[in-house]
């Protein structure tokens, strides 16, 4: 059946467009054209703006029924900063990231595949990005045939923030977590310490387990970046097991905002856990690792410190984390004024 469409939206209607990807299975929608510039001196500016003003857009894209309880979508800004490339704000069921790594390899893809930045033929391609937990560089990977094979990531410094702290929860009883800043502050321990697996058949479990624990941290502790208050509080919960590939070094699974279930390893989670395992002695500068997401090993980063420095009291590390992400569609959405459940909802 072939059908004529007339490229007119309903009259007093708007439209706002997108390209869709996915990095190991997590979604990103990147908004493209349709809504007003947020504005501020800093890319911290920005965020604070879109909150307060340009809400209606994250909830009319990531909530149904346009989106779901699981998307994650990102705007392009300007630059605040003279040595980022781009400025990029995070989106998900419950408000703003700081930072996202699954997020910054999708877009990193979408920007050179679409030609927005142009790789002149070249194999690698860097680009900066101004995010609000600071400045991240990338690289694109191309292959002979100009396609994004992969994407490089140097992030911001990640730090151990607590060690060992303890905590009651009402089902599984006395547990003991760590707690480390990826480009995001995450309570980290293993799944089997909560009797459980890090597996899809057990993903309620492993979401109720992890937003208990995020409650309980949050009334056990106070959480405070040594440097932006902005970046001061529990984004979530990671869950750690035994990977799929047993040459891979673990699997995990992040709960985050509003019991939302990362299908990547997270970018800023594995980034804390790198910083973990450094703490404890466990994994040594340079030497590369691969972590898998709740999918198993067909989801996986390759992860490796390549530095160190200090952030305030804390030593830290920097992190380099690589994945691969691929374009899924490009949308331009309908915006009815007549449409009330348009405006997005949550179930």
């Amino acid at each position: 059946m072939n059908l004529k469409w007339h490229n007119q939206p309903p009259a007093g209607a708007t439209t706002i467009t997108t390209i869709d990807a996915h990095t190991a299975g997590e979604p990103l929608r990147i908004i493209i054209g349709g809504i007003p510039e947020p504005t501020g001196a800093t890319i911290l500016e920005r965020r604070r703006f879109m909150q307060q003003h340009l809400d209606f857009a994250r909830r009319a894209l990531i909530w149904e029924p346009r989106g779901h309880y699981n998307m994650y979508g990102c705007l392009l800004t300007p630059p605040n900063i003279p040595e980022a490339d781009f400025g990029v704000l995070f989106l998900h069921n419950e408000g703003y990231s700081t930072m996202c790594g699954h997020g910054i390899i999708a877009l990193i893809t979408a920007l050179v595949q679409m030609g927005v930045v142009n790789a002149n033929h070249r194999q690698q391609v860097p680009i900066n990005l101004d995010t609000p937990a600071g400045l991240v560089k990338a690289t694109a990977h191309l292959d002979e045939t100009q396609r994004v094979e992969r994407v490089s990531f140097i992030n911001v410094p990640s730090f151990l923030y607590t060690c060992d702290l303890a905590i009651d929860l009402p089902t599984y009883g006395h547990i003991v977590v760590d707690i480390a800043f990826g480009g995001a502050f995450y309570a980290i321990l293993p799944a089997s310490h909560l009797g459980l697996s890090v597996v899809p058949e057990q993903t309620s479990l492993l979401v109720q387990a992890g937003e208990a624990i995020k409650k309980a941290v949050n009334a056990h502790l106070t959480i405070n970046h040594p440097l932006e208050k902005d970046l001061s509080f529990l984004y979530g919960t990671i869950l750690t097991g035994p990977p799929e590939n047993p040459q891979h070094h673990s699997r995990n699974i992040t709960i985050f905002a509003n019991a939302e279930v990362d299908r990547s390893p997270t970018g800023t989670g594995v980034s804390a856990r790198l910083a973990l395992h450094h703490a404890k002695g466990e994994l040594p500068a340079q030497q590369e690792i691969v972590i898998e997401s709740i999918l198993g090993a067909a989801s996986a980063f390759h992860c490796r410190i390549i530095d160190q420095t200090q952030i305030g009291p804390h030593p830290a590390i920097i992190p380099e984390i690589s994945g691969t992400a691929f374009i899924t569609g490009l949308h331009e959405f309908i915006f009815d004024p007549r449409d009330e459940l348009g405006k997005g909802f949550l179930l």
